[in-house]
């Protein structure tokens, strides 16, 4: 077998392995390439079927191309797509870009807050409806207490510390020191009921890898990842407001492969356009001690 090949079969393995363990079981979608990778896997892991709910946890302040091609992917593979959102506090403004909040207390608002109260059931959940291609609400939204993120440990410092079995509590708060081990490709999946259960099949895998992986399945990405005449693309897409591009011509995946190949980032983190995490001093371990993703 290949390396990419190897990793593939661990992260079905894994996908398998939750889905047969947690009852009510949903995967995280942001819309990037990681997450858009653990969908594509998902998909061979189940024939073609992804036999639980999408979550988007949508800010209303994401790049519109982003959820364009949401919408567009949903309808095409026919996915049980999900969105959550804070719809009081963006009702109040409370937000960074009406100046009502630092980066930092805007992500915890829009993303943490919403995610957990999604995940929970405690908040309107607004799912598509295939026959007209629209969202309605949930009736009687359930709680999710497994739930599938496309995390990677070399992408940011707080991930490095997960397990491919993460657990958290019923508020979705994570104990970094209260994690178990993972010796030899043993994991632990029987958890005391009330366990909120994060499940990472993408850990071990690299930035570099996940771009072979899209050029080796030729899986379709935001064209934003893409210079566009510029001279400049997003290695790492969020919110409009705090997102920016980083200087690249690379304009297809291939290319972008080569950057990373011959070390052009090698200094620069890959979130170095995330806004939030230069503001954050310790990175985003505090948010995501909180239940942020």
């Amino acid at each position: 077998m290949t390396h990419l090949e190897t990793i593939e079969s661990q992260s079905v393995y894994i996908l398998r392995e939750a889905y047969s363990q947690f009852r009510s079981l949903a995967m995280l979608w942001s819309i990037g390439k990681d997450s858009t990778v653990m969908l594509w896997l998902a998909r061979k892991a189940f024939f073609g079927h992804v036999p639980f709910p999408l979550v988007h946890i949508d800010t209303s302040f994401k790049i519109p191309e982003m959820i364009a091609y949401r919408d567009r992917l949903a309808r095409e593979w026919r996915l049980n797509m999900v969105y959550g959102r804070n719809d009081q506090a963006l009702a109040e403004q409370r937000t960074f870009p009406a100046g009502r909040l630092t980066r930092v207390e805007c992500c915890r608002t829009l993303k943490t807050d919403a995610l957990v109260n999604t995940l929970s059931g405690q908040w309107p959940r607004y799912r598509m409806d295939h026959a007209t291609g629209q969202y309605v609400r949930e009736t009687n939204p359930q709680p999710y207490t497994g739930v599938i993120v496309g995390v990677r440990a070399d992408e940011e410092g707080s991930r490095s510390k997960e397990r491919y079995f993460s657990p958290r509590t019923r508020e979705s708060a994570w104990d970094v020191g209260d994690q178990p081990p993972e010796l030899w490709n043993q994991f632990k999946t029987d958890f005391a009921p009330g366990t909120h259960v994060r499940i990472h099949p993408l850990l071990d895998w690299t930035e570099l890898e996940i771009w072979e992986y899209i050029d080796r399945e030729q899986i379709p990405v935001v064209p934003l990842y893409f210079d566009q005449g510029k001279g400049e693309r997003y290695r790492s897409l969020g919110c409009y407001p705090c997102t920016f591009p980083v200087k690249s011509t690379a304009k297809t995946v291939p290319e972008i492969i080569v950057e990373l190949r011959t070390g052009k980032f090698r200094d620069i983190a890959e979130r170095s356009g995330r806004a939030q995490d230069q503001e954050d001093a310790g990175g985003l371990e505090t948010l995501r001690r909180e239940g942020y993703m």
